[in-house]
């Protein structure tokens, strides 16, 4: 089991900047994928972002290209997103994944989630 927790959410401005974290319980071959997911109020759950284990391989969902940076600290386990000129778009529940491939990842069938936290752009 890999416990996965988000910390780093909050309220902003829109045009504002958060980064979120995730630190994970261990690190695991299996599942050494990490990424994010979002899902705003009456939404389903959207991919945002995904790294590799070396974080050699990153993928961006088209909405959050060129705001959006998802990093890696292997000695920590811990997992960032640093999120610039938040807009309103970006208001949801942000979760934290991890799989056994960025590509299995971004199918949304990650093995791992954890609970989730919460960002709000105020406009």
């Amino acid at each position: 089991q890999v416990q996965l927790v988000e910390s780093g959410g909050g309220e902003v401005q829109a045009g504002g900047s958060l980064r979120l974290s995730c630190a994970a319980s261990r690190r695991t071959i299996s599942s050494d994928a990490k990424g994010w997911f979002r899902q705003a109020p009456g939404k389903e759950r959207e991919f945002v972002a995904a790294i590799s284990g070396i974080g050699t391989i990153i993928y961006y969902a088209d909405s959050v290209k060129g705001r959006f940076t998802i990093s890696r600290d292997n000695a920590k386990n811990t997992v960032y997103l640093q999120m610039n000129r938040l807009n309103s778009e970006d208001t949801a529940v942000y979760y934290c994944t991890a799989a056994g491939s960025t590509a299995t990842l971004r199918s949304g069938r990650y093995d791992y989630w954890g609970q989730g936290t919460q960002v709000t752009v105020a406009s």
